[in-house]
């Protein structure tokens, strides 16, 4: 619904805020049309009101949406057996909201350079901010490998992870007049470094080029619609990317 509403609205809040409806009749959904992916399958695809057919975007997005949540319950429930009062029960569920949260931003962010071929600089701006302000509320526990909650001031090194993340990213957009790589990867960038961390995101980084590369590849082999100077989002796999180094804990330079 975002991913649709945005640059349609006056504001970001606007595209957030408001009833569902049909994006060509404006018809408002009933609370049995809004079920994610079950709804979509009820409805044959259709809107039940001008019959004009639902894009495919919204049950798979949902339907990602979900996956997500479910593998980072899985990720954190190891917490679930410290659990021994009502506080760790709001610690957990707040580690978890705040991480469901980052996640889904990016997962906008990502569709909506696969559909636009540009990372609206709000999305990416808000995802800054919280990554920024995660670094005073998280650490990763060295045994758990996991993230916990702890107010603290961040070191030197952890401040300058999202810049050194990014800094690959700008030089390119910079040496290349934006014709390699565009301004917005690095400002998203710089929101990964921070939120993973320098060591995960360099793993982040690592598989998103090297995805990006094969499906790259693939797409100008396969698809007569892409040539070697077509442009291709970069946003999707670096956010993909992101996600497995996270979910997986896949620190494939060994640190």
């Amino acid at each position: 619904m975002v991913i649709f509403r945005l640059n349609t609205q006056k504001s970001l809040w606007q595209a957030l805020g408001g009833r569902s409806g049909c994006m060509t009749c404006q018809n408002k959904l009933s609370w049995y049309e809004l079920f994610p992916v079950f709804s979509f399958l009820g409805l044959r695809g259709r809107c039940k009101n001008c019959k004009t057919k639902i894009s495919i975007q919204y049950p798979l997005v949902e339907l990602a949406t979900g996956i997500i949540f479910a593998l980072l319950f899985f990720k954190f429930q190891y917490f679930i057996f410290y659990i021994s009062s009502f506080r760790d029960i709001l610690i957990f569920g707040f580690i978890y909201l705040y991480y469901a949260f980052m996640f889904s931003l990016l997962l906008v962010i990502a569709v909506y350079d696969l559909r636009h071929k540009i990372i609206p600089d709000k999305l990416s701006l808000v995802f800054g901010i919280l990554a920024f302000l995660g670094l005073f509320l998280f650490h990763t526990d060295i045994i758990l490998g996991l993230p916990v909650l702890s107010l603290h001031i961040p070191t030197i090194f952890e401040f300058l992870s999202g810049f050194l993340i990014a800094f690959p990213f700008a030089f390119f957009w910079l040496v290349s007049s934006g014709r390699w790589m565009g301004l917005g990867d690095a400002k998203l960038a710089l929101g990964i470094g921070w939120f993973l961390g320098f060591y995960l995101a360099l793993s982040a980084l690592f598989w998103a080029f090297w995805i990006g590369a094969i499906v790259g590849i693939s797409l100008i082999l396969f698809s007569k619609k892409y040539k070697m100077k077509s442009e291709i989002p970069f946003a999707p796999y670096l956010v993909f990317g992101a996600f497995l180094a996270f979910i997986f804990s896949l620190h494939i330079f060994g640190f």
